[in-house]
């Protein structure tokens, strides 16, 4: 099965931390709320981890996502982790993944991926194909 949305973020929180290590581009951790609408409907929280350079817009980044809502009018919860890399203005190494065994609910046995894309006027969109 497959269920498409959108995604607003509603807030993007970033946490400060100092690494042991520096690096060419700077690590940073942030938390952000998500509102979805379509196939896929609800709200997420993200645990957000980035290799980031603002100035080039190079960098990588790593998220850990909780959803709660429906998706194709199934009702629950489940986790999906999701990374990608820029160059500036491209997505490359995406990885996509539900997590096994975090879901609840009508959504319970999913199991699956999906993915990301940023259409040129901004707007956010996923995917998830997915099996319960």
């Amino acid at each position: 099965m497959q269920a498409k949305g959108t995604f607003s973020v509603k807030s993007f929180v970033p946490t400060e931390i100092t690494p042991t290590i520096t690096t060419g581009v700077p690590v940073g951790i942030a938390i952000i709320e998500k509102e979805f609408e379509g196939d896929a409907v609800g709200r997420a929280t993200t645990l957000f981890t980035a290799a980031f350079d603002q100035g080039t817009g190079v960098g990588t980044y790593v998220a850990m996502e909780s959803f709660e809502g429906s998706l194709n009018g199934r009702s629950g919860a489940f986790t999906f982790a999701h990374s990608a890399t820029t160059f500036g203005d491209d997505r490359n190494d995406e990885l996509f993944v539900i997590v096994p065994g975090s879901g609840t609910g009508e959504l319970a046995q999913i199991r699956g991926g999906g993915g990301m894309a940023v259409d040129a006027d901004g707007t956010h969109r996923i995917w998830f194909d997915y099996e319960l």
